[in-house]
């Protein structure tokens, strides 16, 4: 059973755990600064700002004292162990003024009035009343002032947890980023690697622009999620901790009331994505079949054009847009509906018990809590919400990265062929079929084709459409594996040879060669490092390349673009010839490769056929009949069969189904049009071994699997 979604995406997380702790560490220590700000609000405001009101004494030591009408006062709490206290007095503020009463005082809990020189308490039923002198502006400044040190030093603090936070922010957003981009960069890399070892057939039914989203518009979206989903969900957990441990250093009780918010978050979370994870499938799918068009569509332009199939092809994109707008807009529905309704309705009812508690007093009967506190609280709660906010807007994110990251995973998770290091030694290349009989999926399109082919042999196959000659090539290649018989090389069952060893030695060059974007030279040797400059020159100059790209501008440097479109039919055909010539192949495929070229061209790509066939065992899948006459032996399919074999003396002489193939290629014949006509919807009729469903689906399958024996060289 293979690890959930969540959990392979961590295994990759961890591969970069290092930078990711390092982040996670900073983060930790910005919400740490971050929230150190109330706390040190608080102690401004209670220990400074407020504490005015704190009992004061008569001082003899002027150091840290006031001086108010000649006599030195001191807060209680700043007396030195061991120093005399005098008498005590207090300051009172009621409004925007300050009264000094010059005896204890009781409580200042409850309303507070000044009236005829009495400063008046009432504290429930109990009222008390203290002689009291206004002080001026600047006495009340002169009372202040010892604060300013302890202020300006909170101050300092302030900035210093600012500059830290400023720095860990950096720091975590760099090392998050910088992880993230290493996790997609081995997630990208080992889906490329999945994708070469995936088996040929899987490609046929599934649209190139599909597997490309999958590669890169995928990935991105997991790029994503450890970008800002995780950077948010991270910072918002920590901050949330980081909140819940402020707030009950703060009060207990206020604590106590701000706990519905958590699990509220949890669940949402869960019923979001249950929604959600529904719309962002069907969206990555629309956008997969959206690249899958255009990859389409761009690939066949000239045919689009040329058949004036531009609206249709509109119709059928602007259908798919419109479906993942539809999806688009739901997400966008769901979202706006919920994420900052919720977390405003939250914080709302969560200011409103704040409200509720100072209402009616503290939960135990006791005081209500200092200004200080409830400001720091306040602030706390309200930071807690910026990091929901944040979560919740980046839960349509996570939900679109885990989905992306389940198809990528998904693709991951499709059987690919076994990598074998090592190789095999250059084989002969005598080749056995033993009573093989295919099928691709039930109908089998070869029944019991035997044949050998002997080291420096040429074999030719001949057959209408669907007669199943390419999958003799297929099989050859061990694209697929007979379901019956055996296969030789060199005495060797090719189900017992690595298939990597066992393409080394083979080379195919198609009726439709593939050109990657490079250079001319590039497209010879592939990359590979074994084939050398001078022998790339070497291969295109017996193949006679120079004479027909003598005439580029930069030579066999010359820039190719994607499928050699800026060269000609005859240019990019020798080119596969070199290609096939410089890997020095046992066994060389050609499929039809002069069928395309014009005369003058052909005449030049028949002379470098002589020379890529000589030393080697070469499969020839013939449609124009006169370009094999000098086979070794030439290989008649009819229905999946081989229903004649021989040279083509030896099968003219036959007189049967070869001969009249090549009577009506070659005009030889004398048979009426209509008898002609006939033979031929007779020879398109046994196109299928059974039915011509079997025939749609053997074509279809064979030409995928050649042209990607051609890029594999």
């Amino acid at each position: 059973m293979k690890p959930n979604t969540g959990r392979r995406l961590l295994q990759y997380a961890l591969q970069a755990k290092t930078t990711f702790i390092a982040a996670l560490l900073l983060l930790s220590i910005g919400v740490a600064a971050e929230l150190a700000g109330p706390f040190i609000a608080r102690s401004m405001i209670d220990n400074h700002m407020l504490a005015i009101e704190k009992p004061y004494y008569q001082t003899q030591n002027a150091e840290g004292a006031v001086s108010y009408n000649g006599v030195y006062y001191k807060r209680g709490d700043r007396f030195e162990s061991g120093e005399i206290k005098g008498q005590e007095i207090r300051l009172v503020q009621i409004g925007r003024s300050f009264y000094f009463i010059n005896e204890p005082v009781k409580s200042l809990s409850g309303d507070r009035t000044f009236t005829d020189g009495q400063v008046v308490v009432r504290d429930g039923g109990e009222t008390a009343s203290y002689p009291a002198v206004k002080l001026s502006s600047s006495d009340v400044f002169a009372f202040y002032k010892p604060e300013f040190p302890g202020i300006y030093q909170l101050v300092g603090l302030y900035g210093l947890f600012l500059v830290i936070s400023i720095f860990a922010e950096f720091g975590k957003t760099y090392w998050l980023q910088s992880s993230a981009n290493q996790v997609v960069r081995k997630l990208r890399t080992d889906v490329y690697a999945h994708i070469q070892r995936l088996p040929v057939y899987f490609f046929d039914n599934l649209p190139a622009g599909k597997v490309v989203s999958r590669v890169t518009n995928d990935t991105e979206a997991i790029k994503e999620l450890f970008i800002a989903v995780l950077s948010n969900f991270a910072s918002g957990i920590i901050n949330i901790i980081g909140v819940y441990i402020a707030l009950f250093l703060l009060d207990f009780r206020l604590g106590l009331i701000s706990l519905f918010i958590a699990p509220i978050i949890v669940v949402w979370i869960i019923l979001y994505r249950k929604v959600a994870t529904k719309y962002n499938t069907i969206i990555r799918s629309r956008l997969s079949e959206i690249n899958a068009i255009i990859n389409e569509s761009i690939q066949g332009m000239s045919i689009i054009r040329i058949f004036r199939r531009q609206k249709q092809r509109m119709a059928e994109f602007e259908t798919l847009n419109e479906d993942y707008l539809k999806y688009q807009d739901k997400m966008l529905n769901l979202n706006s509906l919920t994420s900052h309704n919720l977390v405003g309705s939250l914080r709302n009812f969560a200011f409103v018990l704040v409200l509720l508690y100072f209402g009616f007093g503290s939960l135990g009967g006791g005081t209500i809590v200092s200004l200080g506190v409830l400001y720091a609280f306040v602030d706390v709660l309200g930071r807690m919400f910026q990091p929901i906010i944040g979560m919740v807007n980046q839960l349509a994110n996570l939900d679109t990265s885990m989905v992306s990251a389940g198809r990528v995973f998904k693709l991951m998770d499709e059987p690919g062929e076994p990598v074998t290091d090592g190789e095999m030694p250059r084989y002969k290349g005598d080749v056995v079929f033993e009573d093989v009989s295919f099928a691709y999926k039930k109908d089998y399109v070869l029944r019991d084709i035997s044949f050998a082919a002997r080291p420096g042999e040429t074999v030719a196959l001949v057959g209408h459409t669907g007669s199943g000659k390419s999958s003799i090539i297929n099989l050859l290649f061990r694209f697929y594996d007979p379901q019956k018989g055996s296969i030789y090389i060199d005495g060797k069952k090719t189900t017992d040879i690595p298939k990597q060893w066992l393409r080394k030695h083979m080379g195919i060059v198609l009726q439709d060669p593939y050109l990657f974007t490079g250079t001319i030279a590039s497209n010879v040797s592939l990359g590979d490092e074994r084939i050398s400059r001078e022998r790339v020159e070497a291969a295109l100059r017996e193949v006679g390349a120079d004479r027909l790209l003598a005439h580029l501008p930069q030579g066999f440097d010359e820039p190719v673009v994607e499928k050699g479109s800026t060269l000609s039919a005859g240019q990019r055909q020798l080119i596969s010839f070199a290609r096939a010539l410089a890997f020095d192949p046992a066994i060389l495929i050609l499929d039809e490769a002069t069928s395309n070229i014009d005369t003058e061209t052909e005449s030049i790509i028949q002379q470098a056929l002589e020379v890529l066939k000589q030393g080697r065992t070469t499969f020839i899948i013939a449609h124009r009949l006169s370009t094999i006459r000098s086979a070794d032996q030439i290989l008649v399919l009819h229905r999946g069969e081989i229903v004649e074999h021989g040279s083509h003396d030896e099968l003219m002489a036959l007189g049967g189904r070869y001969r009249r193939m090549y009577e009506l290629q070659s005009g030889s014949t004398m048979a009426e049009p209509a008898a002609a006509a006939a033979m031929q919807g007779a020879a398109i009729q046994a196109e299928s071994p059974d039915s011509p469903a079997a025939s749609a689906e053997a074509a279809a399958k064979e030409q995928p699997a050649l042209q990607s024996a051609n890029r594999q060289g």
